[in-house]
């Protein structure tokens, strides 16, 4: 028998509280099948632009391979991916970044034996058509400082660019994989557990730094986080996956109440506080 909750969207309609109605991202019934795995179950949502819409549910729920598909990384089995009312169903990853989608994984993706300077400067390069110029001397690549140098401030690592990434403390790393992400300035930010494996303490000022971003560059933020105190506190919308499908959609007030994530996410064993 069958005990999964069945798939529910809470809020039909535009949610609450989110500042704009404009759709950036959408997904139309998207499906990824591993074998008789069913990773991702007909999902469909809809992201507001300049939104902080959050991801959560369960280990195992599909949220990481959701993000997969959202950025190219893997192709779907079936459906659709929808940004800026553009199909991209079948674009791969570095076509994606081209139209403005930036996306970090759950284990931080660096450079480790170059500088934070490097790090960055490699990212703009990418998006600047120079990145396989390995010929060319240090001083062709003197127009993109200024955005390398401004990308550093907003990630708080100006004391840092000379340093090289793998001496870095934890919490320095996950702030330099923002800072490549943000590098060739995309409107949307994909960002995977950006909090996992740093220190409690570190937390508040890698979500203060994202929420920040957020705001003052108009960007939209898709979030995958296990923190619910976080997620509760910064999301605009959340979107809670069960077993590969939506299971609910809301305001933060709206999850917390609701019963049936309740059950499915955390066993009944706590509840969601905002």
């Amino acid at each position: 028998m069958d005990n999964r909750p069945a798939p529910k969207r809470m809020v039909d309609g535009p949610i609450e509280g989110v500042m704009s109605t404009e759709i950036i991202f959408e997904t139309i019934n998207l499906t990824k099948k591993f074998g008789a795995l069913l990773a991702v179950d007909g999902v469909g949502i809809k992201v507001r632009k300049n939104s902080l819409h959050a991801i959560i549910g369960p280990n195992g729920a599909g949220k990481t391979t959701f993000f997969n598909l959202l950025s190219g990384t893997i192709e779907p089995t079936s459906g659709h991916v929808i940004f800026k009312g553009r199909d991209i169903t079948h674009q791969p990853v570095h076509r994606t970044i081209h139209f403005g989608i930036g996306r970090s994984f759950q284990i931080t993706n660096i450079f480790p034996n170059l500088t934070v300077f490097e790090n960055i400067r490699l990212a703009a390069q990418a998006l600047g058509h120079d990145n396989f110029k390995f010929w060319h001397t240090a001083s062709y690549f003197k127009k993109y400082d200024d955005r390398v140098w401004d990308v550093i401030e907003k990630v708080g690592l100006k004391g840092r660019a000379d340093t090289p990434a793998r001496t870095l403390p934890h919490g320095d790393q996950r702030k330099l994989e923002l800072g490549m992400i943000l590098a060739p300035d995309p409107e949307v930010l994909l960002l995977d557990e950006p909090t996992a494996g740093m220190a409690s303490e570190q937390v508040p000022e890698l979500i203060a730094l994202i929420q920040d971003i957020q705001k003052a560059g108009n960007k939209t933020v898709m979030l995958v986080e296990h923190n619910m105190n976080v997620v509760m506190s910064v999301s605009d919308a959340i979107t809670v996956m069960h077993q590969g499908k939506v299971l609910a959609e809301g305001t933060p007030s709206q999850i917390a109440a609701n019963q049936e994530v309740q059950t499915a996410y955390l066993g009944g064993l706590y509840e969601l506080n905002i």
